[in-house]
């Protein structure tokens, strides 16, 4: 049945008339070339004989002559045509759920019907099944020749072209506050200040935009921005992941890593080389080390690889921990979907499965474990820590001097000055009197009643007694005093005397006090063990005497100390013992874990010169006989009077302690990180049957990249080139310039995170299963700018939000203007970009705005990631996450330490991503939970409070500028009159907390127009 032509089929017609009147007769339509194209990408994946929908196909003409939808030498009344076309408010039917046919598709159509609809019987148009290396993704970058006077030369020129097809226009631009809070967030993640957006608002300066934008692009904040898009790639986090999700203390030195080359804006050729094989390629520069560490930031078996005993099970693990890194590195920075070709040649795109393990077998030599940077960068942080601890000692000193506290024994034993910066745990072989780190058990080579000399400047030596039943005479010190009276004892000794607990202790806590925390100290001895100090050497130091003996030098001391018995409770027991110049001081027999801690206060006057604490097993053997001196401290029995003039010495060497404590936490923990290392060997890899790695078949296989890409020589090596060099040949590989892939790819990546979806809207794929780019031409366009601009990703984004297209509104004029209204039935899925997208932010972004609203962003930069949970170690260690109530735990979302297996909820329930996946496309759902956790949720809350607390120390007690300062602070404007009424009379009637809150859960603070 033949229709009337409608009358968007109609303008169709006329425009072919008044546009094209010759080219009907002077220029046949071919339709191999011409229509079969449309038809194949556009219609034959639902219209196909296995996929008929509505009955129809169009692989031959035959449906479409039948059914009138192709009426030869008449497209006034096809069917095709209306179909194809828009239809006054409504947008056109075909093609159904995907992007409409441009203008100049439908016109070829139309030409196409005029001139007879001829369709040559041996073509047969069938949908295309996969990829092949014909394939768009994998052609040469094509810009055209700029001279000709019809190729766009800018991003406006581009989406102009393309919008014209369609008769559609841009929006108009968006208002300056609306597009410095667009531009902030997109550039550095936190909104502006309001004093940032009447600055930018009044600047008169025609060039204030693009100021605005080289401002964002230097700040520090940037960095920390777009590291947070490239951890997604990354599926970085702190911890395994898997069954035992142990800790990464040092993962953050890669993610520092990520940040601080996106602030130095480092080409991105060398960003990605760095990351595959930076230690190879610049082995002396500690940052390209530490680069690899994108290699390891997944999710790894612990129990798989270390723990089980089964061969069968590593083999399967070390199989999934090569295909995470192949996986990353190719849908990273080419979007190629490499492992579904584990178990089989890849069904839609042009990698076959020897391909894959080829790729394979360039990591196959790595392992994943903490190492250490460089060895100049230990003995330089080491250098460093030594200056700075040398430094604050002398301070610690001086100030103990000043204000009484004394010196601590424990931490003389730790290799500090008794200012509490020895190191924790380190000990004092009684033996030897050499230093000593790793545990012991029980000691060899045992010989009692043997003095031996220390080395640290207030300890004079150790021993291990055995009294013989009061009848040995001990030496206890260098200058042969002795000690009698002690009992016998079984002559054995075990670990260490320690800076904190011996080896195997049962617990550092004693009474409820844990003497390893809260800046408490232990001076652990396990029976039998005994330890001099040098009191005279510490009475120089206490009273700020030289050498040369006088009246300072030979001021009173006390000793202090909580002993106790640490071991197991039940029928163990030991004694403890103390002498001053071998006379006994006291003695504690048969202590036990029942009886708590013991009080020590003991005086040692002007003459006393060595100080000698000892532990005895009781006669029971030494089994569990874990003796521990609390706090032990020496310090003047009179401490100095104070007067102006020491109080402000005792403030200047406060001052100078912070000043030095800063420097330290500013040198952080040593130089190392958590990234890979070759193995000893280079282990054969070969085709595994199905991808089992149990059924091993074929020869070694050579490492080698993708053929599909026609350009490129995809050889990376033979089998016995090393680990090293097959990385640096696959890193160079994919940064060829010649590479047309990893080039669109990142300015793919740049527009998504810009626009809220890419050219491909599946960034991390372009092959077959992806989608089309919507704008072919720029996407190479832009791709090309990249190499032209030296591959600066900074100069890539000042091109895009500078461009008219992303500085368009993102609002529908209300009433909808006739503009709107056409692009609304053409281009719903705002494809075609006739305006800016609206964008939820992220949800570290969200809880990066509270903080900066309330007034408790903490802007440390750089170091380990703050732990908003309590912390313990178990089989499967458990993370319990707690109110972040705390400073420490105010900095923003990029520091914190993420764990895989437990996640935070409330950043979860925001569509925080999963970080044992590769997130190259964050989702964005809606959900009750959404609001109940912006409303209810703790951290919500507490911020909302504080929140409340920062405008009424601005404002005061006035409800209407309180109500300024919090919309400006939250939505960076001024109320409306209405809206300040309403919040006025809220605020009133509620308080301003909830006006608070409730400004917290409005869409207009967590979405960017």
């Amino acid at each position: 049945m033949s229709l009337p032509p409608s009358p968007a089929v109609l303008s169709v017609v006329l425009m072919l008339a008044i546009c094209c009147p010759l080219q009907a007769a002077d220029s046949s339509v071919d339709f191999a070339s011409q229509i079969a194209p449309i038809l194949q990408q556009h219609c034959v994946r639902c219209h196909s004989p296995e996929n008929n929908e509505g009955g129809i196909s169009l692989e031959t003409i035959d449906d479409l002559r039948s059914g009138d939808y192709v009426i030869p030498g008449d497209p006034e009344t096809s069917g095709l045509l209306e179909l194809v076309t828009p239809q006054d408010d409504s947008p056109a039917a075909m093609p159904k759920d995907a992007a409409p046919l441009g203008a100049g598709d439908v016109a070829l159509l139309g030409r196409w019907i005029a001139q007879g609809a001829t369709w040559p019987g041996d073509v047969v148009v069938r949908e295309r099944s996969m990829a092949d290396a014909s394939w768009w993704a994998f052609q040469p970058i094509d810009v055209p020749h700029e001279s000709s006077p019809k190729t766009p030369s800018t991003i406006d020129g581009f989406i102009r072209a393309k919008l014209a097809e369609h008769e559609l226009r841009m929006s108009p631009p968006a208002d300056r506050r609306t597009l410095i809070r667009r531009v902030s967030f997109d550039l550095v993640g936190l909104p502006p200040t309001p004093e940032e957006v009447d600055a930018f608002v009044n600047d008169p300066d025609p060039q204030a935009y693009e100021k605005l934008v080289d401002r964002l692009l230097a700040s520090p904040h940037y960095g920390e921005r777009y590291a947070r898009h490239w951890l997604d790639l990354a599926h970085y986090a702190d911890t395994h992941g898997f069954e035992r999700d142990m800790r990464r203390d040092t993962a953050w030195r890669y993610r520092d890593y990520v940040i601080e080359s996106f602030n130095d804006d480092k080409p991105y050729d060398r960003f990605l080389q760095e990351q595959i094989a930076g230690d190879v390629l610049w082995p002396d520069h500690d940052p390209s080390v530490i680069a690899t560490g994108f290699l390891s930031a997944g999710p790894w078996d612990y129990v798989g690889h270390v723990e089980t005993k089964s061969a069968q099970l590593r083999r399967s693990a070390r199989a999934l921990d090569l295909d995470d890194m192949s996986t990353q590195v190719m849908a990273t920075t080419m979007a190629l979907t490499v492992n579904c070709a584990r178990c089989h040649d890849h069904k839609l795109d042009p990698i076959s499965q020897r391909e894959y393990y080829q790729l394979q077998s360039v990591f196959a030599g790595l392992q994943r474990e903490e190492r250490l940077v460089s060895e100049s960068s230990l003995q330089e942080y080491e250098t460093q820590k030594q200056r700075m601890i040398a430094r604050r000692n002398e301070i610690d000193f001086q100030l103990r001097r000043l204000e009484g506290d004394g010196i601590d024994l424990a931490d003389i034993v730790g290799g500090g000055n008794g200012s509490m910066t020895g190191v924790f745990r380190q000990g004092i072989d009684p033996r030897t009197a050499k230093v000593q780190t790793r545990d012991f058990g029980k000691l060899g080579n045992v010989v009692t009643n043997r003095f031996s000399e220390s080395e640290f400047e207030f300890v004079d030596g150790v021993f291990i007694p055995d009294g013989d039943g009061g009848r040995a005479e001990i030496p206890v010190s260098s200058t042969g005093v002795t000690i009698r009276g002690l009992p016998g004892t079984s002559g054995n000794a075990w670990d260490m005397i320690r800076n904190g607990p011996v080896a195997s202790q049962h617990s550092p806590a004693l009474d409820g006090i844990d003497f390893t925390q809260d800046g408490r100290s232990l001076l652990g001895l396990h029976a039998n063990a005994g330890i001099t100090f040098d009191v005279a050497a510490i009475r120089r130091r206490l009273s700020g005497a030289n050498d040369t003996p006088g009246q300072a030098a030979s001021a009173p001391l006390r000793f202090t100390a909580r002993l106790g018995y640490f071991g197991a409770a039940g029928s163990h027991h030991a004694d403890a013992w103390v002498f001053a110049d071998g006379q006994k001081l006291a003695e504690f027999r048969n202590l036990g874990r029942d009886d708590g801690l013991q009080e020590i206060d003991l005086k040692l006057d002007r003459s006393v010169r060595f100080l000698t604490l000892v532990a005895t097993d009781g006669g029971n053997g030494f089994s569990h006989d874990q003796i521990g001196f609390g706090d032990p401290r020496i310090r003047l029995q009179t401490p100095p009077e104070r007067d102006d003039q020491l109080a402000r010495q005792i403030a200047t060497l406060h001052s100078a302690r912070k000043a030095v404590t800063a420097e330290l936490d500013t040198l952080g923990p040593p130089p190392r990180f958590y990234g890979v290392i070759a193995a000893g060997e280079m282990p054969e890899v070969r085709l595994l049957s199905r991808g089992d790695p149990e059924s091993p078949s074929g020869d070694a296989l050579a490492p080698a990249a993708v053929s599909a890409l026609a350009m490129l020589d995809p050889k990376l090596g033979t089998a016995k080139t090393d680990d090293g060099q097959r990385r640096a040949a696959l890193a160079r590989w994919i940064t060829n310039p010649h590479n047309p892939l990893t080039r669109r790819v990142i300015v793919n990546r740049l527009w998504h995170w810009h626009f809220g979806d890419g050219l491909v809207d599946t960034p991390s794929d372009f092959g077959f299963g992806g989608s089309r780019p919507s704008h072919p031409e720029l996407l190479d366009w832009l791709a090309e700018e990249l190499v032209r601009r030296d591959w600066s990703l900074k100069a890539m984004h000042r091109l895009i939000v500078t461009s008219r297209t992303y500085r368009q509104s993102s609002r529908v004029s209300k009433p909808v203007s006739e503009g709107h209204a056409a692009a609304l039935r053409i281009d719903t899925d705002n494809r075609l970009l006739w305006r800016q997208n609206p964008r939820r932010l992220e949800a570290e972004l969200i809880r990066d705005a509270v903080l900066f609203a309330s007034g408790n962003l903490n802007l440390r930069r750089g170091g380990p990631g703050f732990e908003d949970f309590d912390y313990q170690d178990a089989y499967a260690p458990i993370y319990t996450y707690k109110p972040a109530d705390d400073a420490s735990l105010w900095r923003r979302s990029i520091y914190r330490f993420i764990v895989r297996t437990t996640p935070d909820r409330f950043l979860t329930t925001l569509d925080c991503p999963d970080p044992a996946n590769m997130t190259p496309k964050r989702i964005t759902t809606t959900t009750p939970l959404q609001s109940l956790a912006l409303y209810n949720n703790d951290f919500m809350l507490r911020q909302a409070r504080y929140f409340a607390r920062r405008i009424e120390c601005a404002a005061g007690a006035d409800v209407s500028q309180q109500v300024e300062r919090a919309f400006r602070l939250a939505l960076a404007r001024s109320p409306s009159s209405r809206e300040a009424d309403l919040a006025g009379e809220f605020v009133r009637r509620e308080s301003l907390f909830a006006l608070c809150r409730s400004l917290f859960n409005l869409n207009e603070f967590v979405y960017v127009d």
